[in-house]
């Protein structure tokens, strides 16, 4: 066996060059030796987690089960964990540490009704959720935008009708929400944000009467601040979109359409997140469908499940240039709607 020997070993930022070798370095061994790479907080990053959200057949009925993927590869997604109860229409945002499950339409209850309960689960490890605190409003279909520090939750459809709150938490905390700021009208149903490290981006959605009408304007928040949203610009072709799902890089923004009167689409837009502007298309989903979940790594846009008919099938893009999506596999139970996602590598985090 060969050793190894250097006269002295040096701490990082020294004056002394330490010791040098001269020329290639070999080793011939029976067993293999790994250098880790990357930043150390980096390491093991690359989780998707998707809660089913209501399996579609045989039982139709809602789920508390959260699964998992890896967003670099492909293949089908595996069991990571449950809720604590049975929940759908719920909204997911993450940070590198941490995935929050906010609001939805809980069964379990007597009766069953809306919630305002956030969990969270520890992405890196496999297990249960974890009461983190409560939302400042009951509902279902809001949507989360989330860079590494917080989680901003828009809207929902309540029991007295759709509401127009923003409201966040700090992802390294436990604790109830504090108010954020404001949409500027009352609707749900918008797909999930894109994000950046500074902006979240809310897409389209469903206003309520006297003025019933899906909307195609896109709306920004900044991160660092509270306040009401901005304008951004609109979803291409005056679309009016609905439940749909969203997947970013730190620069790019993809929204996946979902439901446009009169029918399920299959149409993804894209918007530059550091500006403003309408946005334009990118693509198509293998399958026209609503309901979906979402998430992405900072060059691949993943879009789980969905409804009408209700699906498995996981979708895949690469964010950087536009084209159709191509499979990546499968939910790997039933057919599955109304969930979300998240992971710990969107375009919200550095």
């Amino acid at each position: 066996m060969a050793n190894l020997r250097a006269n002295k070993i040096v701490g990082i930022g020294s004056t002394d060059a330490g010791t040098n070798f001269d020329g290639p370095i070999s080793f011939n061994t029976q067993g293999y030796m790994y250098f880790p790479t990357g930043v150390t907080t980096d390491r093991g990053r690359g989780r998707g987690f998707y809660m089913l959200g209501y399996n579609g057949t045989p039982s139709a009925s809602a789920s508390s089960r959260i699964d998992y993927i890896n967003i670099q590869s492909q293949g089908n997604s595996i069991k990571f964990g449950d809720l604590t109860t049975n929940r759908y229409t719920l909204g997911a945002g993450a940070n590198s540490v941490r995935g929050l499950f906010t609001g939805g339409y809980q069964d379990g209850l007597s009766p069953d009704t809306d919630v305002n309960a956030i969990e969270f689960i520890t992405i890196a490890t496999q297990g249960n959720a974890t009461d983190f605190g409560d939302r400042t409003q009951v509902g279902r279909l809001p949507a989360c935008a989330s860079n590494d520090i917080r989680c901003v939750m828009a809207s929902a459809f309540t029991p007295v009708g759709y509401q127009n709150t923003i409201d966040f938490v700090t992802f390294s905390t436990i604790g109830n929400a504090s108010d954020f700021g404001d949409l500027s009208t009352a609707r749900a149903s918008m797909s999930m944000s894109c994000n950046s490290t500074t902006r979240g981006i809310f897409n389209g959605g469903y206003q309520p009467a006297p003025t019933t009408a899906r909307v195609n304007n896109m709306e920004y928040i900044t991160f660092s601040t509270t306040g009401n949203t901005q304008d951004f610009g609109d979803l291409t072709d005056d679309s009016q979109s609905t439940s749909g799902g969203t997947a970013s890089s730190s620069t790019r923004g993809l929204i996946g359409l979902g439901y446009v009167h009169p029918a399920r689409v299959n149409s993804i837009d894209f918007c530059t997140i550091a500006t403003t502007g309408n946005a334009q298309d990118f693509g198509d989903l293998q399958l026209a469908r609503n309901t979906y979940g979402s998430c992405s790594n900072s060059t691949r846009g993943i879009f789980l499940g969905g409804n009408d008919p209700y699906t498995n099938i996981i979708d895949m893009v690469n964010i950087a240039t536009t084209g159709d999506a191509t499979d990546f596999g499968d939910v790997n139970v039933g057919v599955t709607g109304l969930g979300a996602a998240g992971s710990d590598c969107h375009g919200g985090l550095s």
